[in-house]
């Protein structure tokens, strides 16, 4: 029997712009296709990509939601066809291509993670995009493995932090940037080796004297335009570069001899457009791999601030301050 109501409250701009168009509006509950699943939406993870859409630079994939919000967690009320019933009421996150802006939100069955009990609800809604996006880029792309040092700029954002965290789990030594001091101290809090402000220092010389010269292995890039030469610069023999972002700039200039003679490799990816397969063969090594680390309390993301909703405008503001540490979310109530 479906607990799916009429109508629900959702944040769904009409109009490009700032902040200010992050108002409630009501919408049409989606009802689950086959594959998917209906979550009752307790919390919803804030990432850089909802501030692009909201701005009319970054559209929803061909039939996504239009309302923003990539990752999700709450109750599964409905399964649509072909869709495990035991599903329903069972306490999830979920990887999503738009629609976490909401009180409902459908969801692939194949992108959900169940939540276990050492997680709380609000946590677990700030926990698949940076997740998903980290384990496909720097343990897959980069193919990081234990000894590897990983060097990751944006060292206290949501994707850093959680960085730092799988890194120090799966044997990796993780240097970050970040912009100032006090980031840079709670970067080491949370446990990176070593972490450097790139407003006071030039992190391609630090880089080179944390490693005696060697380099990284690994370079997590979210800034791209000038910042890829002076990765390069950074790595090791054989290192791998992933661009996930271009923050900077999405012209960079590459220095092809050094990538010859070092052998280095330059790759990148986007996760929002990624096919509902690829997401589910992610999540079943997340689930194998990654969530009894969550269930013994040994990762949980970091987070900076929780908001009502209703004052998503307010959430993207401290997004764009660029002085928070961790994950921003929003708490949704019914």
């Amino acid at each position: 029997m479906t607990t799916r109501p009429a109508a629900m409250m959702a944040i769904d701009p009409e109009t490009a712009g700032g902040p200010e168009v992050l108002v409630p509006v009501e919408r049409p509950v989606p009802v689950p296709g086959a594959g998917e699943v209906l979550i009752m939406v307790e919390a919803a993870g804030v990432n850089r990509a909802d501030l692009l859409q909201r701005r009319g630079h970054y559209p929803p994939p061909p039939g996504a939601s239009s309302i923003p919000g990539l990752e999700a967690a709450g109750t599964v009320v409905e399964a649509g066809p072909g869709v495990d019933p035991d599903l329903v009421g069972q306490t999830v996150c979920a990887l999503l291509p738009g629609g976490g802006y909401a009180q409902y939100c459908v969801a692939a069955a194949g992108s959900c993670l169940t939540v276990p009990a050492a997680l709380d609800v609000v946590d677990a809604g700030a926990l698949p995009e940076a997740l998903f996006t980290v384990w496909t880029n720097v343990f897959e792309r980069a193919y990081a493995g234990e000894g590897d040092t990983l060097l990751v700029h944006g060292g206290t954002s949501g994707i850093g932090t959680m960085a730092i965290q799988l890194g120090g789990l799966f044997g990796l030594t993780v240097i970050v940037t970040a912009g100032s001091d006090a980031k840079c101290a709670r970067a080491l809090e949370i446990g990176a080796a070593h972490a450097i402000n790139y407003r006071t220092r030039d992190f391609v010389e630090e880089v080179k004297r944390i490693t005696g010269g060697r380099g990284v292995e690994v370079v997590l890039d979210m800034v791209g335009g000038d910042y890829v030469a002076r990765n390069i610069a950074c790595m090791a023999e054989d290192g791998r570069h992933v661009s996930i972002a271009a923050q900077g700039g999405g012209m960079a200039q590459v220095p092809i001899g050094q990538v010859m003679v070092r052998r280095l490799t330059l790759t990148g990816s986007t996760l929002r457009g990624r096919s509902a397969e690829f997401k589910a063969l992610v999540a079943d090594e997340l689930a194998r791999q990654v969530m009894p680390l969550v269930a013994e309390g040994r990762l949980r993301p970091v987070i900076d601030s929780v908001y009502p909703l209703e004052r998503a405008a307010d959430a993207h503001r401290r997004m764009e301050s660029s002085e928070h540490v961790g994950k921003i979310v929003l708490k949704v109530g019914h």
